[in-house]
């Protein structure tokens, strides 16, 4: 894995909750780094592809919006494990996707349009093969949002 210079450190801190609004986002962020935009897009695709960077994209407020979350603990064989993940990941409300150690191995983050979507897609998750057990962790209070890591 490639070192971090102080220049991806300053990208990566303004990706996290800087990303302009507006038809060139990289060229504006390029000019608050003090170089051009193709840089900055060359420095992301890198950063992206030594695994610094898994995605750049928005957070809504996913209760305004009527969605309906959850967190999801999967006991999944070992031997299944990148298989199950895989599935998960093609749901499109499945985030935060990650392997644990434990009993419960396998942690998600679930967002639906409703009760219904959420309790279908459950059903198809704990009957992947390889998934053992599943504990469905409804959220009773919501405690952060949008998680930003300061790099120095």
């Amino acid at each position: 894995m490639m070192e971090l210079t102080a220049f991806d450190k300053d990208l990566l801190n303004l990706l996290q909750g800087n990303l302009p609004v507006c038809s060139h986002p990289f060229a504006k962020l390029a000019e608050e780094l003090g170089t051009d935009e193709q840089t900055v897009l060359s420095r992301v695709q890198e950063l992206k592809a030594e695994g610094y960077l898994r995605r750049i994209g928005t957070f809504f407020d996913s209760n305004n919006l009527g969605y309906k979350g959850t967190l999801v603990a999967l006991k999944v064989d070992p031997a299944k494990m990148q298989t199950v993940a895989e599935a998960v990941n093609r749901y499109p409300g499945a985030t935060h996707n990650y392997e644990r150690e434990g009993r419960y191995n396998l942690w998600f983050t679930l967002l639906s349009p409703n009760l219904e979507t959420e309790a279908r897609i459950l059903d198809e998750v704990q009957s992947l093969n390889g998934v053992e057990d599943m504990l469905n962790l409804k959220a009773n209070k919501k405690y952060k949002i949008n998680v930003q890591f300061k790099l120095h």
